[in-house]
């Protein structure tokens, strides 16, 4: 083989290092932090009741969603995710669509996340800006993710670990002081509409999951790989977010968790709310519940950085964007240059300080994505039935078509209570659609195998 050509293969390989423990870490990783904070404004807009209704349809969304997206993900073991099943199964325009979609989710997710950890650091050093330990978080972990994904990939797994530890230690010491009374409480302020409001805070206790699908091309046996690190990642989320819901309203009240005393301001730190009605804020568990909150936080934040990467990454691998977005660091074999570039845009909208609205329009950029990914699952059955499929989905085609149905209704349920977000989603997502359309499209006339 010359040269030229060895070269150009090895600048846009990326190298085949994880097993089914470090997929499930960062699976997990990825969440993790949604169970830490963020969810709990979702009880301001629904309460008890509400979240729960939305969170009862997510996770059924989610579990159907992600074993579906599993037979995707070993059939097309691709970097891009998403956008690589959508652009096979419906063609290079809905390619792009879905692409894009994921780009906006983890792009904009981590902002919101950079925004806690500031948060949560602050309570040890208040004399740092929050700002400015976000944007310090930001340039410490792209460093990390361009340094390896073996050493990203170990380093999530170790924090992830401690972060579910921490999880199971609050609900061990809430769980005995759990009254019913808690949860039923003022359990519906805002009726049934407050359900749908709160949809976007139950999508916040399971996004980004599907981030497991972009490492599939890094994984040493991308089939087994795969598969043993998305179910078991889903079965630990769903056990957290029902033992950290529960637990935490049912110490004092959706209201507690929500506002801090004397305050009418929104917290960012639901689980020290909790802690703190039973052991005070100057308690050992109260400490250790911040400081390994503080690992939750940076186990997605680091996770979906790593996810984020290889999305932009194949975006540029294809000429999507500029290709030299496609391109791995020659020693690394990381996508430094996509890492990057994702940072800068990420600490842009961190400056915004809308952090809430940042999760809104990540959830959206998610719904997109499922309910693509869904419809490129049932167009790949039709056009490819004989495309190898390690793994298929259990309860066909029930559960594709529950995942579907959900993000689709959940989506216009989005839209009608959150107008504004909504309008700057699609001109984002058309614009660069139109973009796409006029300067792009013509230079890629087949969609790609």
């Amino acid at each position: 083989m010359p040269d030229s050509i060895q070269q150009e293969g090895n600048s846009n390989q990326l190298n085949r290092s994880l097993g089914p423990l470090m997929v499930w870490g960062l699976g997990v990783g990825y969440v993790i932090s949604g169970m830490y904070f963020g969810w709990n404004l979702g009880l301001a807009e629904g309460g008890t009741y509400g979240l729960a209704i939305a969170t009862g349809f997510i996770i059924v969304m989610y579990v159907t969603f992600t074993f579906s997206y599993t037979e995707l993900a070993c059939a097309i073991p691709k970097a891009g995710g998403a956008f690589d099943y959508a652009d096979r199964g419906l063609g290079k325009r809905l390619g792009f669509f879905a692409g894009m979609a994921q780009n906006i989710e983890f792009i904009f997710a981590p902002p919101a996340i950079a925004a806690a950890i500031g948060a949560y650091f602050n309570i040890f050093f208040p004399q740092f800006d929050v700002t400015l330990i976000a944007i310090v978080a930001y340039v410490v972990f792209t460093g990390l993710n361009i340094y390896g994904v073996k050493a990203a990939a170990i380093f999530e797994l170790v924090i992830t670990i401690f972060a579910v530890v921490e999880l199971l230690i609050f609900a061990g010491v809430t769980l005995p002081a759990f009254e019913m009374e808690n949860l039923t409480r003022n359990a519906l302020p805002n009726g049934l509409s407050g359900a749908f409001a709160a949809i976007p805070f139950a999508i916040w206790f399971f996004l980004a999951i599907e981030g497991v699908a972009n490492v599939a091309e890094e994984a040493k046996n991308p089939t087994r790989t795969i598969m043993i690190g998305f179910s078991s990642a889903i079965a630990t989320l769903v056990v957290l977010c029902l033992l950290t819901f529960t637990a935490a309203v049912g110490v004092g009240g959706w209201e507690a968790i929500v506002y801090p005393p004397g305050s009418t301001e929104m917290s960012d730190s639901p689980l020290p709310l909790a802690l703190g009605q039973l052991v005070g804020d100057n308690h050992f568990m109260y400490h250790l519940l911040i400081t390994v909150g503080l690992f939750g936080l940076v186990a997605s934040f680091h996770g979906i950085i790593l996810a984020a990467g290889r999305s932009t990454f194949e975006f540029g691998r294809v000429g999507y964007i500029s290709k030299s977005l496609g391109k791995v660091h020659p020693k690394t074999k990381t996508p430094a240059r996509a890492l990057l570039v994702n940072m800068v845009i990420g600490i842009l909208a961190l400056l915004t300080g809308k952090t809430g609205e940042i999760i809104t329009i990540a959830c959206f950029g998610a719904l997109t994505l499922y309910i693509i990914s869904m419809i490129a699952f049932f167009a790949l059955r039709k056009k490819e039935p004989e495309m190898p499929r390690p793994f298929k989905v259990p309860m066909y085609p029930v559960f594709p078509i529950l995942a579907l149905s959900i993000a689709t209704f959940s989506l216009i349920a989005m839209t009608i209570y959150n107008l504004e977000l909504a309008l700057i989603y699609a001109a984002m997502m058309l614009g660069t659609f139109l973009w796409f359309v006029l300067f792009i499209d013509k230079k890629h006339p087949k969609t790609m195998n």
